[in-house]
């Protein structure tokens, strides 16, 4: 028998949760690099812009891919009709609310042009680069249905 709990819980199946983990990092990606060059201005220049890509690409490849890898390995674990909050860990949610905190505060310490743009351009890159392993996985899980 159901309790409430289980009838109010987003519960979705496996390629929902493998469609769902680089959907996020792409969107909040896209979502920083937008705001980033937006910041950065018409001004912008190729070194800085070059900048911001060389960083987002080494914290990607670095750090991200790592993480992307951990969370598709951690879905594969799942069962259908898992929250759908469960795509990442309650860890991982912490640190994103404390992440967003920090953009905030960022915001209000410094105005925001040139160096803070290209800070958010290099993160969204990050992002959007090691979302390309959700993606992968998410097309290997639909062919093999």
């Amino acid at each position: 028998m159901l309790n409430i709990a289980d009838k109010l819980k987003p519960g979705v199946s496996r390629s929902i949760h493998f469609f769902a983990a680089p959907l996020i990092w792409t969107a909040v990606g896209i979502l920083l690099m937008e705001r980033g060059l937006g910041w950065m201005g018409l001004h912008l220049t190729l070194r800085l812009l070059l900048i911001a890509l060389l960083i987002g690409t080494a914290k990607s490849l670095t750090v991200l891919d790592k993480t992307a890898k951990k969370t598709l390995s951690r879905i594969t674990g799942f069962s259908d009709n898992t929250c759908l909050g469960a795509v990442y860990p309650w860890k991982t949610w912490l640190l994103v609310l404390f992440m967003m905190a920090c953009g905030i505060l960022l915001r209000l310490l410094f105005q925001p042009g040139p160096l803070l743009g290209a800070v958010y351009f290099a993160i969204g890159w990050a992002l959007l680069l090691s979302s390309r392993h959700g993606w992968a996985q998410w097309l290997r899980w639909l062919r093999r249905r």
